[in-house]
């Protein structure tokens, strides 16, 4: 019986080892900069994705993006656009851009609306929050119990720290440092920018961001990723274009994830 106990104390240990061995090499192999992306419409990035909507926490690692964390159902881009519908607001120039300035009005930062909130790992979702303020909105703009200031405030808030919390699980998943990109629609968002920058700045990090020139759809950003896989496949094919397959026998994947690509373009 002693001897059998011995035996499972010993593979149990071995076993530990093994698992903390892996964790290690994970961290090694994991970059320490991440990408926080942020979409709400079919075009974005189509070279990547061409789903109705999607955001996405990414870092790079043995030639691939890998997916740290996104959303679960519903983009923040998508619920931004259907809050703004919800509060009567225009779509000149954009949807978010008039529900942040709203939210720079709210004059009594004590009126955050308690409103749900998930984080399942590095995963969010907004459909509950969405729900919430389609139904609480009308309600209390009617009562005069909140204005719209009060509700895009809340919601940016709200929103904004499930982000943060999901972008700091996966630094702290690599060990615990590195720098953070945020890019897309959203990411244009001031109040979003610093309350990275804050967090990244605890980190011993730093923020790269920018604004609508370089955030917003533009043709700039698909063909850029396009030119780069064109000159990473020709690379590879030992510079001979014609082993390329030509445009006609081309297509589009929907489904295609970031970590399906094998990024050619990087020696690292």
């Amino acid at each position: 019986m002693r001897k059998n106990e011995r035996k499972k104390e010993r593979k149990k240990e071995r076993k530990k080892e093994r698992k903390k061995e892996r964790k290690k090499e994970r961290k090694k192999e994991a970059h320490s900069f991440f990408s926080l992306s942020f979409s709400s419409n079919s075009h974005h990035h189509q070279h990547h994705h061409l789903r109705n909507s999607y955001q996405q926490i990414i870092a790079y690692a043995q030639r691939r993006y890998r997916i740290f964390g996104e959303t679960i159902d519903i983009a923040v881009g998508n619920a931004l656009d259907r809050l703004a519908r919800v509060l009567n607001l225009s779509n000149d120039p954009s949807p978010g851009y008039n529900i942040e300035q709203e939210a720079k009005k709210c004059s009594d930062k004590s009126k955050l609306i308690d409103l749900p909130y998930v984080v399942k790992g590095m995963d969010v979702s907004m459909s509950g929050l969405l729900s919430a303020v389609e139904e609480l909105a009308p309600r209390l703009l009617a009562s005069g119990e909140a204005s719209v200031a009060d509700v895009c405030f809340s919601v940016q808030e709200t929103i904004f720290a499930a982000l943060v919390e999901i972008t700091e699980r996966a630094m702290a998943a690599v060990g615990g440092a590195g720098d953070v990109l945020v890019v897309g629609g959203v990411g244009c968002n001031a109040r979003l920018q610093e309350m990275l920058a804050d967090m990244a700045s605890e980190r011993g990090g730093k923020l790269f961001a920018t604004d609508d020139r370089y955030c917003v759809d533009n043709g700039a950003m698909i063909a850029w990723p396009g030119l780069l896989m064109l000159k990473g496949a020709e690379m590879s094919g030992g510079g001979d274009s014609s082993l390329l397959p030509p445009l006609e026998e081309c297509g589009c994947t929907q489904r295609y994830r970031t970590d399906e690509l094998l990024v050619t373009w990087r020696e690292d």
